[in-house]
């Protein structure tokens, strides 16, 4: 291991992918917490996807894609061998999605023989692949996997029961650790030129913070806007392979001038709050991180309830929360909305007051310290 007792810890990222999506800004938030205590390692199953490093605040010490093995490819005892040996420099091994299970396979059966150092692992939700169910292999995989490590993080109440009853975890392995981050941020109103576009006076903005996946179903939000008045756009933040896709459907329905896909943001605090409805459309989430930011940031949610969004907005905004699935219920609830400013403001006033009261980031920083902190056996 890198450093001796009581020195700066040395702590390597191992990511199925590290683009500006949920789990990757929920990872740059805690590199930013821990500060000067640590360093980090980050290395992605994707290498050329790493625009999420881009938050990352100055000063703080980390290396990027450095020459690490592979995380793709045949589970075969070589390889897993050498993914292994890669670990022995490093403090903790930080593991994130089924992108990252070979290693934590890796890490299982070669553990006492090459004397590495402990392993937490993150789940934060599914592929399309495991979309309607779970794949019989990778749960049995998960399960092997997994029996070693330290600790097993997950957002949300529906992967804190798979992680139980599929995956056989033991329950004092498996930590919901719900995500958070800083309300107040978010509080502020952010300047009309905060994007690469403009937010004009008299418009009206549908957005969405997401990474441009399949899964994430935006060609489905850019047909439930497609009704709304004229005075209302579409802001798409994010980036990602599906993002032909979207703009095939926006060509499809001539709505060139009122959608827009201006890229991902580093800071989302410094545009989500140009949105006066934030709306999501994905097939799967569990505890996606924009929406918690989105009630910071005062705004009402349109979404399917899938995961555990519906239980994280306030009451005030449950009836907006639709069947998963549904493209019909989606496009009635921004009506809905779009329809009365005075309902926006009301449910969008009571999301601020929850997400300040359940979701800021105090306590998860706090929970993830000691977690990270008892897996070494020293202070973070």
């Amino acid at each position: 291991m890198s450093a001796a007792k009581g020195g700066r810890p040395h702590i390597l990222h191992l990511h199925s992918t590290f683009a500006a999506g949920g789990k990757e800004r929920r990872s740059v938030q805690l590199i930013n917490a821990f500060g000067s205590k640590a360093e980090h390692t980050i290395v992605s199953a994707e290498p050329e996807r790493l625009d999420a490093a881009e938050g990352i605040a100055k000063g703080i010490r980390v290396t990027l894609q450095p020459d690490f093995p592979s995380l793709k490819g045949a589970p075969l005892p070589g390889r897993l061998q050498r993914i292994a040996k890669a670990m022995r420099p490093y403090d903790l091994v930080l593991t994130y999605n089924w992108g990252a299970m070979d290693a934590v396979m890796a890490h299982t059966l070669f553990k006492d023989v090459h004397n590495l150092p402990p392993l937490v692992h993150h789940e934060d939700g599914f592929d399309e692949s495991e979309l309607n169910r779970l794949k019989k292999r990778r749960t049995w995989y998960r399960r092997v996997a997994l029996g070693r490590s330290a600790g097993l993080v997950v957002p949300s109440e529906r992967l804190e029961e798979i992680a139980l009853v599929d995956w056989q975890q033991p329950l004092g392995r498996v930590k919901r650790i719900p995500n958070g981050i800083a309300t107040k941020a978010f509080a502020m109103r952010p300047k009309p030129d905060a994007l690469r576009i403009i937010k004009r006076p008299g418009e009206l903005w549908v957005g969405t913070l997401a990474g441009l996946r399949t899964i994430k179903n935006l060609p489905r939000l850019v047909r439930a806007f497609a009704p709304l008045p004229e005075e209302w756009q579409l802001v798409i933040l994010g980036e990602g392979e599906a993002r032909g896709e979207i703009l095939a459907e926006v060509e499809r329905l001539g709505l060139y001038d009122r959608v827009h896909l201006p890229g991902a943001v580093a800071d989302p605090a410094r545009a989500i709050g140009l949105f006066d409805i934030f709306a999501l459309s994905s097939d799967s989430e569990q505890f996606p991180l924009s929406v918690v930011e989105a009630m910071a940031a005062g705004l009402p949610v349109a979404a399917p309830g899938v995961g555990d969004i519906r239980t994280m907005v306030a009451e005030e905004n449950e009836p907006y929360i639709t069947s998963a699935g549904s493209e019909g219920g989606l496009r009635d609830a921004l009506a809905e909305l779009a329809g009365s400013k005075e309902v926006r403001r009301a449910v969008g006033e009571a999301n601020r007051a929850k997400a300040v009261a359940e979701f800021d980031e105090a306590k998860m920083i706090a929970t993830y310290r000691r977690l990270y902190s008892s897996a070494m056996g020293r202070e973070l």
